[in-house]
């Protein structure tokens, strides 16, 4: 298997096995944009006068076929192709010959690579934003639906004033909408065209035209200058790495208020079946697994973040191997978010309150009746807090033992 970078002297297996690591797997999410993106850096080139235009059509159609074949799981990048970049230019090679050597013309794998992930985190992005937005909407519909029951708000775990279902799903619903724009935001960084920057020096003595591929792959801006591209290796990814720890942050601890309710001690909700399991050992419990997993799977986010801060870090100017890092925890972060965001609006359609077990202490309405007294009696909210504080506690006293 030939290697772009192969200068013919011989590679111990395991230098490729440690080096390519699972970027070869990793890679195949990445096939459809790396065509794309070839095929718009093989028309520029074109267009420029540096390839002929039989060759651009084969190239064209080669590269098409071949992503088609991918998407129907012909073929896949294996370790042997070492990363998606090297299959893509041995299989084109292998069907339209010569011509297939001539698409790497003015670019390096550093912004190839670097444009497919672009145009790939483009989608995750806005599919990512879609998901939170139907949790959003999830919840809005069991607020609709609960619109009546009341509920304890809670502060430092005690009662402390009323609510109800509609505030606290909206309270959680508003926020998750605030998560879809954080998300949708994250296209600021993403939407700047790398292509063309090559190793991170440009193309001395080649008119290359990154305007033209800016274009045609949709990007805002050509991001200059070309040592700038290197630089902002990991921004955009731990950008989208941060808002997707916030999206799980807010169905955690959603999840752990619906785990709090649904214990015995609380019971203000049933938990549908059909996401609950069942004891192996104890006939009479349905485990909640599905919100404990949301719960604890909001570390894995953040670890995924700090990860690739991590790798970034310090790194000196230029391209640097350790930048290939950075797909692992980014591609985990946003599989377990989507798979998240995928489960929990069935989930939450099947909550149900159950308001014949929800009692709210009579003292959680101590603000209210304060603040009636500054109103009504025109005194400070100080001391209609004192004499309201003062009648509760003598009630307490007056309580039956």
């Amino acid at each position: 298997m030939s290697r772009l970078w192969d200068k013919g002297a011989p590679l111990d297996e395991r230098v490729l096995r440690y080096t390519a690591g699972e970027d070869h797997a990793l890679d195949n999410r990445l096939v459809a944009y790396d065509v794309r993106a070839s095929i718009a850096h093989a028309q520029m080139l074109h267009a420029q006068g540096l390839l002929p235009a039989a060759d651009l059509e084969a190239i064209r159609s080669g590269l098409t076929a071949i992503a088609v074949e991918h998407a129907r799981g012909e073929w896949q990048v294996r370790l042997e192709h070492e990363d998606g970049q090297t299959a893509l230019e041995n299989l084109l090679t292998q069907r339209i010959g010569e011509a297939g050597k001539r698409v790497h013309l003015g670019r390096s794998r550093n912004d190839q690579v670097l444009t497919a992930l672009r145009l790939y985190l483009r989608d995750a992005a806005d599919a990512l934003a879609a998901g939170v937005d139907a949790v959003a909407e999830a919840l809005e519909n069991l607020a609709r639906r609960d619109a009546s029951i009341e509920l304890p708000g809670y502060t430092h775990m005690q009662q402390a004033m009323p609510s109800s279902v509609p505030l606290w799903a909206n309270g959680f619903a508003a926020e998750l909408r605030d998560d879809a724009q954080g998300l949708r935001q994250t296209h600021r960084r993403l939407r700047a065209n790398p292509l063309g920057s090559a190793a991170g020096y440009g193309s001395p003595n080649l008119p290359i035209d990154r305007e033209d591929t800016r274009e045609q792959l949709g990007f805002e801006t050509v991001q200059m200058p070309v040592t700038a591209v290197q630089l902002s290796r990991g921004k955009a990814e731990a950008q989208l790495l941060f808002e997707i720890a916030l999206v799980m942050q807010d169905v955690a601890r959603l999840s752990a208020d619906l785990l709090l309710f649904y214990t015995q001690e609380f019971s203000f909700v049933a938990l549908p079946d059909a996401f609950t399991t069942g004891s192996s050992i104890m006939p009479q419990k349905r485990n909640p697994d599905v919100f404990e997993l949301i719960r604890g799977r909001s570390a894995t986010a953040m670890a995924c973040l700090a990860e690739v801060m991590g790798i970034v870090a310090k790194l000196p100017s230029g391209y640097q191997r350790d930048l290939q890092l950075i797909k692992a925890p980014l591609f985990r972060s946003i599989d377990l978010c989507m798979e998240t965001l995928d489960i929990l609006p069935a989930a939450l359609a099947g909550v149900r309150f159950r308001p014949e077990k929800i009692r709210l202490d009579p003292s959680i309405h101590a603000a209210a009746e304060a603040n009636a007294l500054v109103v009504n009696e025109g005194i400070s909210f100080r001391e209609a807090y004192r004499r309201i504080g003062e009648r509760l506690k003598q009630d307490a006293g007056k309580t039956p033992k």
